[in-house]
């Protein structure tokens, strides 16, 4: 029994196909703007949803509280989401 529980946690830790595409669209929409430059969650959010993320993903870019994001605010706040679920070895930090 406990074996079975091993296995699954391992199979849970395996990395998605999607493993990394989060950091990919972040750095994305933050490439041709200055240093300081924010966008606002409404703007990270509809990216993600016209870019066919997975489901999880896309959670967990709506998690993000309302308000403006520059590249390292949202990349802090989305890490601090994805540890929370556990979910960096399956879909990576930013």
């Amino acid at each position: 029994m406990i074996r079975a529980h091993k296995n699954r946690t391992l199979a849970a830790q395996t990395p998605s196909p999607y493993y990394g595409v989060l950091k990919e669209l972040i750095e994305h929409l933050y490439e041709d703007l200055d240093a300081d430059a924010e966008l606002r969650k409404l703007d990270i959010v509809i990216a993600a949803e016209t870019t066919d993320l997975p489901q999880d993903l896309q959670e967990l870019v709506a998690l993000l509280p309302s308000g403006n994001y520059t590249y390292n605010r949202v990349c802090n706040q989305l890490n601090s989401i994805i540890s929370g679920h556990a979910w960096g070895p399956i879909y990576g930090t930013l």
